[in-house]
C-alpha cells in the first residue's frame, strides 16, 4: 500500500482508505487536473477539514497523495533534482484550499525552490465541489523578470517570473498542460542560450555589507575559471543560522539559477556544513563557500609536487568535518574481511581514510620542511642576501620579479597565479649577489588550513633579509589590502624583519596620487611594466638591507592615514 504523506492523525479507516485510492487515479497529460480528480480532493478535503493535494507526473499519474492542516500543506521530500541547470522536476502539485485564498507565498516558494512544473489550488466549496481554480507557473520572461546581468546586486529584477492562470471551474481552465510546460522549458533554453556548454556557471552571492569584499569573491570565481552567471546580495546583521539567506532571497537565487543556466552558488563567507547542507537541499544548487573557492583556485594554480601536497593537505582538512551521508551509499555498513572490524559504516571507513591520509601528507609537509632548511642554511652559509617579494594577490610580485631579474616567470592578472616560491638572481652595485624570491599572495581572512598546510613555504619568508611589501597603487580597496597583509605578516611573527613597501603600477595612477601614498606608506614608488623608478628601489633595498627596518606594531599606515583619506 502507498503512503499518505503528512498529517494523518485522528482519520477514520474509511477516510484513509479514500486517501490511498487516489493513487489509482489517473489524468491526461493534457490536463491541469480533471474534474474528478478536483471533485475527489475538494470532497477529502472538506470531509476531514484538512488541505489535501497531489503530486502528478507529465504522464498524469500520482506520484504522492498529501494531507496539510486548515491553512497549509507541506510537502514531502522528494529528493535532490537530477539533470542539468534550468531542469525542471517533472511533476506538478494540485492541492486544496478551504478559506478561499488564492495562491499563498508558500505555495509560490515551493514551485520555485522545488522547480515544479507548476502549482495549482482548488477552491472546496461548502458542499465538497470544486470550485475556482488558480494555475501558477515558471516562465522566465514574465512581468517582472529581468536577465541575470541585468539584475541589481541586491536581485533586484529576480523576482515574480510567475504566469498565472484562473478560472471559476475546473473545466473551464483554457491551458494545456503538456504544450505549455514544452514551451516553458524551451523559452529557458533559450534564454539560457545554451551557453552552459562552454565551461561551469555560478551565481555569486553576497552576505556582507563590504563591496570590495564582494568584488574580491567575483574575481575569485573568475580566477577559478567559472563564468560569473549573476550577483546577488542580502546584506543581513547577522546571516540566517540555518540557510544563511532568507526563504524569499532563496527562491530569488532558484529563480536566477534557472534563467542563467547556474549549478552552483559562490558565497563570499565561510559556511557551516549544516548551513552549506541546509542551503543545497533547499535550492538544489551545490553551495561553495569562501574557503572552498580560494582552495580551487590553489589547487588549479599548483604546479611542483611540494604545491600539490600542501593543497591537498589544506582540502582535506577542511573537508573532513563536511563529510556526510548525503552521497550514495555512505551510510552502509562496510564490515568483514578488509574492514576495521565488523558495523564500520562506509562513512566512517572513509573518514578514516581521510585522517590516515592526512597523517601521510603531514609527514611529507614535514620532511619538505626539513629539505627547505638545509636549502636555506646552504644559502646562509654562502652569505648571499635574500628578498622575498610579499603582498596581497593580483599586486604584481611576479611581474615586478620578472622586471628586476629580466626573467619569465607566469604571470596572468588573475589571483593566485603564483603558488610555489619562484627564486631569481639578480647583481646589485653595492651587495653583489642576491636572491629574489616570489612567494604566494595573501588575501584577507586567508584560510587558517592553507596557513598551516603551506608552513613550509612560508618559512622561506623567516630568512630573508628583507621584505618587499608590493602594492598595487591603482587598487582603490589598498588600505584594507595593507592591513590584511601586515595582520599576516604579524600572525606569521615576521615583523620584526626589515621591510620596504614597494608601491607598483604607478603608470596607472597620476604622479601625485602615487607620490601621497608613497609618503603615507614611506613606499618607493615603481612600475614593473615601465621599469621606472627601479634605480631608486635597489637603492632603498640596499639601504634596508645595511640596517634594521622592521615592520612596528601597528602597521604603516600609522596617525598619518586618517589625514590623507
Amino acid at each position: 500500500m502507498r503512503p499518505i504523506h503528512g498529517d494523518v492523525r485522528g482519520l477514520r479507516a474509511a477516510q484513509r482508505g479514500a486517501l490511498e485510492r487516489t493513487y489509482r487515479r489517473k489524468v491526461s497529460p493534457d490536463q491541469v487536473v480533471s474534474t474528478e480528480l478536483a471533485r475527489h480532493l475538494c470532497t477529502l478535503s472538506r470531509e476531514i477539514g484538512r488541505q489535501v493535494g497531489v503530486l502528478l507526473t507529465r504522464d498524469g499519474a500520482v506520484s504522492k497523495v498529501i494531507v496539510g492542516d486548515a491553512r497549509q500543506l507541506e510537502i514531502p521530500d522528494i529528493g535532490r533534482l537530477r539533470g542539468g541547470p534550468g531542469r525542471f522536476r517533472r511533476l506538478r502539485l494540485v492541492h486544496t484550499h478551504l478559506r478561499g485564498e488564492g495562491l499563498s507565498t508558500d505555495d509560490l516558494n515551493d514551485l520555485a525552490l522545488l522547480r515544479l512544473d507548476l502549482v495549482a489550488v482548488v477552491q472546496a466549496e461548502a458542499d465538497g465541489s470544486a470550485g475556482a481554480i488558480e494555475v501558477a507557473y515558471l516562465a522566465p520572461s514574465a512581468a517582472g523578470a529581468t536577465a541575470p546581468e541585468a539584475a541589481g546586486d541586491d536581485g533586484a529584477g529576480a523576482e515574480a517570473p510567475f504566469l498565472r492562470v484562473e478560472a471559476p471551474q475546473v473545466y473551464e481552465l483554457d491551458l494545456d498542460f503538456a504544450a505549455t510546460i514544452r514551451e516553458v522549458e524551451r523559452e529557458f533554453g533559450r534564454y539560457r542560450g545554451g551557453r552552459e556548454a562552454t565551461k561551469e556557471r555560478a551565481l555569486v552571492i553576497g552576505v556582507r555589507p563590504e563591496d570590495d569584499h564582494f568584488a574580491e569573491t567575483v574575481e575569485l570565481v573568475r580566477s577559478a575559471g567559472v563564468e560569473v552567471a549573476g550577483r546577488l546580495r542580502q546584506r543581513r546583521s547577522r546571516v540566517h543560522p540555518r540557510t544563511v539567506v532568507g526563504r524569499g532571497k532563496l527562491t530569488d537565487i532558484v529563480l536566477q539559477s534557472m534563467r542563467a543556466g547556474a549549478e552552483v552558488a559562490i558565497f563570499d563567507i565561510d559556511l557551516k556544513p549544516a548551513q552549506a547542507r541546509a542551503f543545497e537541499d533547499a535550492t538544489g544548487l551545490k553551495a561553495i563557500d569562501r574557503t572552498q573557492l580560494i582552495l580551487d583556485v590553489f589547487a588549479q594554480r599548483a604546479r611542483s609536487r611540494d604545491g600539490k601536497l600542501q593543497v591537498e593537505l589544506a582540502q582535506l582538512r577542511y573537508s573532513l568535518p563536511r563529510l556526510t551521508e548525503k552521497d550514495a551509499g555512505l551510510s552502509r555498513l562496510a564490515g568483514g574481511i578488509g574492514g576495521r572490524g565488523p558495523g564500520e559504516t562506509v562513512l566512517e571507513v572513509g573518514r578514516r581514510r581521510i585522517r590516515d591520509r592526512i597523517r601521510n601528507l603531514e609527514r611529507q609537509v614535514e620532511k619538505l620542511s626539513r629539505q627547505r632548511d638545509v636549502a636555506r642554511s646552504r644559502r646562509r652559509d654562502r652569505r648571499v642576501p635574500v628578498l622575498s617579494l610579499i603582498g596581497y594577490t593580483n599586486a604584481g610580485k611576479s611581474t615586478l620579479l620578472n622586471a628586476l631579474t629580466r626573467s619569465e616567470v607566469e604571470t596572468a592578472g588573475k589571483l593566485f597565479v603564483t603558488l610555489d616560491p619562484t627564486s631569481r638572481r639578480i647583481r646589485f652595485p653595492r651587495e653583489g649577489e642576491v636572491v629574489i624570491t616570489d612567494t604566494v599572495g595573501f588575501i584577507a581572512e586567508l584560510p587558517p588550513d592553507l596557513v598551516r598546510a603551506f608552513r613550509a613555504t612560508l618559512e622561506e619568508l623567516g630568512d630573508a633579509d628583507l621584505l618587499l611589501h608590493v602594492v598595487d597603487a591603482a587598487d582603490a580597496g589598498w588600505r584594507a589590502k595593507v592591513e590584511a597583509v601586515e595582520r599576516l605578516i604579524e600572525e606569521l611573527s615576521l615583523n620584526s624583519k626589515p621591510l620596504l613597501v614597494v608601491l607598483n603600477k604607478c603608470d596607472l595612477v597620476t604622479e601625485e596620487h602615487a607620490g601621497r601614498m608613497a609618503g603615507q606608506l614611506e613606499a618607493v614608488a615603481v612600475s614593473a611594466r615601465t621599469r621606472a623608478g627601479f634605480g631608486r628601489l635597489i637603492d632603498r633595498a640596499e639601504e634596508a638591507m645595511g640596517r634594521a627596518a622592521p615592520l612596528l606594531p601597528g602597521g604603516r599606515l600609522g596617525r598619518g592615514a586618517a589625514a590623507a583619506r
